[in-house]
């Protein structure tokens, strides 16, 4: 008699809970983070667990807040320098005001993106010029993507695109829109410097999706709403750090939800100081040193107040 060897006996249906760790390398929780003036933000990359995904070093979830009209100047992000890296801001609700040493003056409301290159070095302004005049309920995220090797310290540029510039799709109770890079054969128009994506979905009510494994480091951040990843359920406020090659389900839960989905190719280690990151801690304490002695131009029309540089800590922190 000829017994069954491992290859034909039946395999075991994995349970939620295993699929879940083999599906989940961290689970990261924002944490409430002052901006100053009492404006708080949850803060989820960098933290202990993971400090980042593919080339995103940074990601504040704004909100969601209602801000009265008449709301002092305190509350606005004032002048203050970047090198390094590429912010993105992207909204769900409200708007803010943007102004840069490039001479940029821009509005961003919800569905567009603003994408501010710094490279070798820029300074820029957020301001609630519209919920000042008007009063808003604000929500959205701020984003960074480090720079690789070779354009650190590349020319600063400013990119501002319309929401109907951004590919966007629906499927069964899904709404997408790709915000930046290439995912699932779309590429959207906004500047990169390395293999990336980055992308908000909408779902309804039970709605599902995967989530390919086209890039080397993925996550799924959950803005509002919740839904199951792999069977572990995450409310908002939580980010699922994927295990790379895996295609994973996401099934949105009662009420639906939206999630902002992200990921790319690592660039390296990066050391993160303040607004300044770089692969070199010399170039940082640079950066430092210019921007206490005020080296750094202020941006246009914004020029009258500015962020001093934080207290010196030893060495800046490494990330990777």
């Amino acid at each position: 008699m000829v017994h069954p060897g491992p290859a034909h006996r039946a395999q075991r249906r994995l349970t939620a809970a295993e699929e879940a760790v083999l599906s989940i390398e961290h689970v990261i929780v924002k944490q409430p983070h002052d901006l100053g003036g009492g404006f708080e933000v949850g803060r989820v990359l960098p933290s202990r667990a993971r400090r980042m995904v593919g080339p995103f070093i940074f990601f504040d979830h704004m909100g969601p807040v209602a801000l009265a009209a008449g709301i002092p100047r305190d509350l606005d992000v004032r002048p203050h320098p970047h090198i390094g890296l590429s912010t993105v801001t992207y909204l769900f609700d409200g708007a803010l005001t943007h102004r840069d040493s490039l001479g940029f003056h821009q509005e961003i409301r919800p569905g567009e993106v603003n994408w501010m290159v710094a490279g070798r070095g820029i300074t820029h302004s957020e301001r609630f010029e519209y919920a000042r005049a008007h009063g808003a309920r604000m929500h959205g995220v701020q984003a960074w993507v480090a720079l690789p090797t070779g354009a650190e310290d590349t020319d600063p540029a400013f990119f501002h695109h319309a929401a109907d510039d951004m590919p966007g799709w629906t499927e069964p109770g899904i709404r997408g829109r790709l915000i930046a890079g290439t995912a699932e054969g779309m590429t959207a128009p906004v500047r990169t410097h390395s293999p990336l994506f980055y992308m908000h979905l909408e779902m309804a009510d039970q709605a599902r999706r995967s989530v390919p494994a086209d890039h080397e480091e993925r996550a799924i951040y959950v803005a509002h709403g919740a839904v199951d990843v792999a069977g572990q359920r995450l409310a908002a406020g939580s980010m699922a750090v994927l295990t790379p090659a895996t295609t994973v389900e996401i099934v949105a839960a009662t009420g639906g939800a939206g999630l902002m989905v992200l990921g790319g190719a690592p660039i390296g280690e990066r050391f993160l100081f303040w607004n300044f990151v770089s692969s070199s801690r010399e170039r940082i304490e640079q950066a430092k040193e210019d921007w206490r002695m005020q080296r750094m131009k202020l941006p246009d029309g914004d020029s009258a107040e500015f962020t001093p540089l934080p207290g010196r800590p030893p060495t800046p922190d490494p990330a990777s």
